[in-house]
């Protein structure tokens, strides 16, 4: 696409998005946009069809602005966190533009997908990549993000449907804490995720290992033997030793 090409193009998005905003989808018209956007209808025609494929241009750009937020959000040490500041960010998006999150995420008939559904759903499975490499994601990543993308778009339709007057602010953040928790595990006792920590880490359930077998068979208890032989422990020792340096 040439640049006078992109430039009218944005025009007509920006048009478009100036009047799906302040009156919603139901205003968003060949005839007012291309009126908005100071073109002939002529123009509009030739880049985007009829008003359904204006519409849908209009849910990627809509993604986009979604997008840009979501790329200021910076990883922490946590993905626990991130995954629940995500949360609070995509319910904010919605509450700030309703009308481009009903376009997003709503559907006008039973099994249409939503227009954003295939990206938000990549961008969630990232955020649970992290949460799962860090050991701590309780169901495979699929159901987590099914489980998500349903809670979080309910929660916002629902709060984009109510008026603002009747809004409880509380019922997102109890569902996030509550649909989170339930799927992630607490945070590990070894904050630091370097290798040195990791390993001092085992070494010193080992050692803990090592007492507690050793308690075990002065105690006649059974069931207490740790799975290694001697020396195998004492070469896994020294190799942890060896990682901690």
């Amino acid at each position: 696409m040439d640049d006078a090409k992109t430039r009218t193009r944005r025009q007509i998005l920006e048009a478009a998005a100036g009047i799906l905003e302040r009156e919603g989808a139901q205003a968003v018209s060949t005839r007012s946009v291309a009126a908005a956007a100071g073109i002939r209808a002529a123009s509009l025609y030739q880049l985007f069809g009829d008003k359904d494929a204006l519409l849908a241009a209009l849910a990627v750009h809509g993604f986009d602005l979604y997008l840009a937020e979501k790329h200021e959000l910076a990883p922490t040490g946590d993905p626990v966190a991130d995954l629940r500041r995500g949360w609070d960010l995509h319910v904010g998006f919605g509450l700030r533009h309703p009308a481009f999150y009903v376009l997003m995420f709503g559907t006008d008939r039973p099994g249409r997908r939503p227009p954003a559904a295939q990206e938000a759903h990549d961008l969630l499975l990232r955020f649970l990549s992290r949460v799962a490499a860090a050991g701590r994601l309780r169901v495979p990543a699929l159901t987590a993000a099914g489980l998500l993308h349903s809670g979080v778009t309910g929660v916002t339709l629902s709060l984009i449907g109510a008026p603002a007057a009747d809004r409880d602010p509380e019922i997102s953040a109890r569902m996030r804490d509550t649909l989170i928790g339930s799927l992630t595990t607490g945070p590990p006792p070894v904050t630091d995720s370097s290798l040195a920590a990791r390993a001092l880490a085992l070494d010193a359930a080992l050692h803990a290992a090592e007492e507690a077998a050793e308690e075990a068979a002065e105690g006649a208890c059974e069931g207490a033997a740790l799975p290694l032989r001697p020396a195998e422990t004492a070469l896994l020792r020294d190799w942890l030793n060896q990682l901690a340096r």
